[in-house]
């Protein structure tokens, strides 16, 4: 079977202790069927870093979505979340923002218009092959038709 290169996969929750556990087993269960299971440590703990300050910050059973993206060369994993306030910049970091930064190759933040979006993203490694077409379509060239006489 082959994947395409552009895979998403998001899920709406609500950020709670106790979806912790499940939360990271719905990831993993992506990220094998990617076949990103070396990935699968770093993260489903940024992710769990990530819910931890929304329940922390925003408050218990706060709305949020997870999301994952993978082109082919980076995973990207993101929670947006309601609260208006976006986290310290990188010199003041806490633990779970120093965690996330620890476990990804780039990182950020941005605001929305109803609340914000932190990401982290890991390289995977080298570019992917080219993809192959399914079927094959054959050269076409022209043939010169035989002239027909009309009677």
């Amino acid at each position: 079977m082959t994947l395409p290169l552009d895979r998403h996969y998001a899920v709406d929750l609500h950020a709670s202790a106790e979806r912790m556990p499940q939360i990271r087993r719905i990831l993993a269960a992506h990220l094998r069927y990617w076949r990103l299971e070396p990935h699968i440590p770093s993260v489903c703990r940024g992710v769990t870093e990530l819910l931890a300050n929304v329940h922390r910050h925003i408050g218990p059973g706060a709305r949020c979505t997870v999301e994952l993206r993978h082109d082919g060369c980076r995973l990207t994993a993101s929670v947006a979340d309601d609260g208006p306030r976006l986290p310290a910049l990188p010199a003041t970091l806490g633990g779970g923002l120093a965690t996330v930064a620890a476990l990804s190759d780039s990182w950020g933040t941005c605001g929305t218009a109803t609340g914000k979006v932190i990401w982290f993203s890991r390289r995977l490694g080298t570019a992917p092959a080219p993809r192959t077409p399914l079927h094959t379509v054959p050269e076409v060239t022209a043939q010169p038709e035989p002239l027909t006489s009309l009677a």
